[in-house]
C-alpha cells in the first residue's frame, strides 16, 4: 500500500489574491500560521507567511519588514527584493510542496503582487535544550558532549570531530506528514559506495505517514526484523559516532531525536563501551573481558542454578548441596517455578524504577527488591540461594554497555530457564546451539553478526578479544574499510631515547 502525497505539485499565479487563497485553503483552521499582509513601499502588495513560534520574529522585523517598508527607487521586482533584504540564506519556492516545506522548517516565505514565486528567506529559530552529556553512556574519562533533537546541530558535532571535507552529509524528508529531516552521514574514501547506496536505498523505500524518532527508521531498515537482537547500533555520543565514521560505517540522523543510528555494526561493537578507549589499554582489555563473562552470566546464570538442581546435584559439592537442601526446605515449588517467579518480579521491579520519577525511582527499586526479596524468603515461598542468583544475574545484565541488546539477553533467559528446567543441561545446550545458529546466519546491511570471529578473521580480532594499544591498530575492519584499510604508519611504538637520566 502506498502513502500517497496530500500535496500536489501546484504552481502559482502572478495574482497575490489568488496565491493567498491556495495557501489559505492548505493552511485553514492553522491559527499558528500567519498571513502578514504588507506594501512594500506605497504601491506593491506583499505577505510574509510564517509559522508563529518556528520563525525568528525579531530577524524578520529588522532585516526583511524594515527595509521593504521603506520606499527604494528600484523597481519591485524579486532580483531587486534580495538585494534589499538583509538575509545570507534565500531561495525561490514555486509550488505548494515547497511552501509548506520551508514553512514547516521555520523559514517565512515572502510573495509579491506580479510574481509567480516566492522567497524563502532563512530565520528560522527552535527552542533546543543544551548539549550534555547522555546520561545512558556517561564515562569517567571522556568528552562530556552528547546529541541534542535539532538534526543541524547533530551534523556540526560530527563536523567538530570529522573536520574532513570528505565527510558528506546527505539529506532527505521522511513521513508523508511530519516530513521529517534525515540526513545520512559517511566519509567519502572509507566508506564503501555500495554500502552508502544500500543505506540510502533503504531510507527511500519507506512510505510512512509519520516518523517521529530514529527507533522508528530503525525498524523499517534491520536485515530480520524477527530477531530480538539489535542489527544497528543506538549512540547518542558523537565520539562514538565519529569512530564509527573512520572505520568505514554509516551514521542516519533523525531531526527531533538524539539518539542516532550506525550501521552495519556486529555483536562485538555492542558489547564495547566508549571507556574501553579512553582507559589504558590494558584496563581496557580486563573491563572487555569481565562484560564477556558477566555477558554470559546474565543469560545463563539462573538456568545453570535450575538445571543443576533438577537434573545434576552430583555436580554441587556434598557441604553446599547440603546448605541448599536446607534453605529449599519449606519451598514449596520446583526450582523452575522458583526462578520464573523471581526473575518476573526482579525485571518488574526494574521497569517500575525505570518509569517512576527520578527522586524516587532508584530508591523504589532498591528498597523494593530488599523488601520483597527478604520477605519472600521468611515466608518460604523462595531460597536464599535463588534470590542471591537473580541479584547477581542482575547485576551482570546492568554490564551491557547498550540497552538494546541488554534487553534481548533479558527476554532470552526465560526460554533458557524453561528449557533448562525440562531437559536440564542437554536443554541448555540445544538453547545455546539455537542462538549460536540465529546469530551466525544473521546480517546486518550485508555483514555477519559475529564477524571477526565468523568468518574469521585473525588480523581484525585485536579489537575483540583485546583492546590493543592505539599505535597496533594499524587497519580498519575489514568489510567496512576495505577501500582505505589503512588508518595510520605502521612502527608507532613508543620508544624513549636511552641514555642517562638528567643528561
Amino acid at each position: 500500500m502506498q502513502v500517497n502525497n496530500p500535496q500536489p505539485q501546484i504552481g502559482f499565479s502572478e495574482n497575490l489574491n489568488e496565491t493567498l487563497q491556495l495557501l489559505q485553503a492548505v493552511y485553514a483552521d492553522c491559527t499558528d500560521v500567519i498571513f502578514h499582509e504588507f506594501f512594500i513601499g506605497e504601491r506593491t502588495k506583499a505577505v510574509l507567511i510564517y509559522i508563529d513560534g518556528l520563525t525568528h520574529i525579531e530577524e524578520v522585523d529588522q532585516h526583511v519588514l524594515a527595509p521593504l517598508q521603506q520606499d527604494f527607487p528600484q523597481e519591485h521586482t524579486l532580483p531587486n527584493i534580495r538585494k534589499k533584504i538583509a538575509v545570507s540564506s534565500i531561495k525561490d519556492v514555486q509550488s505548494v510542496d515547497d511552501v509548506i516545506a520551508e514553512i514547516s522548517g521555520g523559514n517565512p516565505v515572502l510573495f509579491m503582487e506580479g510574481e509567480n514565486r516566492g522567497l524563502s528567506l532563512g530565520l528560522s529559530k527552535f527552542e533546543k535544550r543544551s548539549i550534555e552529556e547522555p546520561t545512558a553512556e556517561s564515562v569517567l574519562r571522556g568528552p562530556r558532549e552528547g546529541f541534542i533533537e535539532t538534526l543541524r546541530s547533530n551534523t556540526a558535532l560530527l563536523r567538530r570531530k570529522v573536520r574532513s571535507p570528505n565527510l558528506k552529509i546527505k539529506s532527505l524528508n521522511l513521513g508523508t506528514y511530519s516530513g521529517t529531516a534525515v540526513a545520512i552521514a559517511y566519509i567519502e574514501g572509507i566508506a564503501a559506495p555500495e554500502l552508502v547506496e544500500e543505506v540510502m536505498s533503504r531510507l527511500r523505500r519507506i512510505e510512512n505517514d509519520g516518523l517521529l524518532a530514529s527507533a522508528y527508521i530503525e525498524e523499517f531498515i534491520e536485515d530480520n526484523p524477527a530477531s530480538p537482537f539489535p542489527q544497528v547500533l543506538s549512540t547518542e555520543r558523537p565520539d562514538v559516532a565519529s569512530a564509527y565514521l573512520l572505520e568505514g560505517h554509516v551514521v542516519i540522523i533523525a531531526d527531533g531525536t538524539p539518539s542516532v543510528l550506525i550501521a552495519p555494526v556486529t555483536f562485538f561493537s555492542l558489547l564495547q563501551s566508549p571507556e574501553d578507549y579512553y582507559e589504558r589499554y590494558v584496563v581496557g582489555s580486563a573491563i572487555r573481558w569481565l562484560r564477556y563473562l558477566f555477558f554470559a552470566i546474565s543469560l545463563l546464570g539462573p538456568s545453570l542454578y535450575v538445571a543443576v538442581l533438577s537434573f545434576h546435584q552430583e555436580m554441587i559439592p556434598t557441604t553446599l548441596l547440603l546448605t541448599v537442601a536446607q534453605s529449599r526446605e519449606q519451598v514449596p515449588f520446583p526450582a523452575l517455578v522458583e526462578a520464573v517467579l523471581m526473575e518476573s518480579m526482579f525485571e518488574a521491579l526494574r521497569e517500575a524504577g525505570a518509569r517512576l520519577p527520578k527522586q524516587i525511582g532508584s530508591a523504589v527499586s532498591i528498597v523494593g527488591a530488599l523488601v520483597i526479596g527478604q520477605a519472600a524468603i521468611a515466608a518460604g515461598i523462595v531460597s536464599a540461594p535463588m534470590v542471591m542468583v537473580v541479584a547477581i544475574t542482575g547485576i551482570a545484565s546492568f554490564m551491557a554497555p547498550r540497552f538494546t541488546v541488554g534487553i534481548a539477553i533479558r527476554l532470552l533467559r526465560f526460554p533458557m530457564m524453561f528449557l533448562a528446567g525440562f531437559l536440564g543441561f542437554l536443554g541448555l545446550i540445544l538453547g545455546i546451539i539455537v542462538i549460536l545458529n540465529h546469530l551466525l546466519t544473521l546480517r546486518s546491511f550485508g555483514v555477519p553478526y559475529l564477524s571477526p570471529l565468523a568468518p574469521m578473521k585473525s588480523r581484525e580480532l585485536k579489537d575483540v578479544l583485546l583492546r590493543v594499544p592505539r599505535w597496533m591498530a594499524n587497519t580498519r575492519p575489514h568489510l567496512t574499510g576495505e577501500w582505505n584499510p589503512y588508518r595510520q604508519a605502521p612502527g608507532q611504538r613508543p620508544r624513549p631515547p636511552k641514555g642517562n637520566n638528567g643528561g
